[in-house]
């Protein structure tokens, strides 16, 4: 099964559709499974929606932050993150 981290990386080409069938089922499969990577697909989904239809180039400070916290906080050691 793919990992937590290998889901973060791909997550907007996935909300993109930018995905081949393969990664796609892969990641579907994760998420059906992972309630932190659903929980996180789910903010990401909502966010990009904000951001579409918000005519600022750059994203919120705060939102950055509380990403780029979650994806410090992966652990490579750990093949479930």
């Amino acid at each position: 099964m793919i990992r937590c981290r290998d889901v973060v990386e791909r997550l907007w080409a996935y909300l993109d559709g930018e995905l081949d069938e393969t990664d796609h089922r892969a990641i579907e499969e994760h998420l059906r499974l992972c309630v932190r990577c659903c929980g996180e697909t789910e903010f990401a989904d909502e966010l990009r929606g904000v951001l579409a239809t918000r005519s600022r180039p750059e994203m919120p400070t705060d939102v950055k932050d509380v990403l780029e916290e979650f994806i410090d906080g992966l652990d490579p050691t750990n093949p479930n993150t």
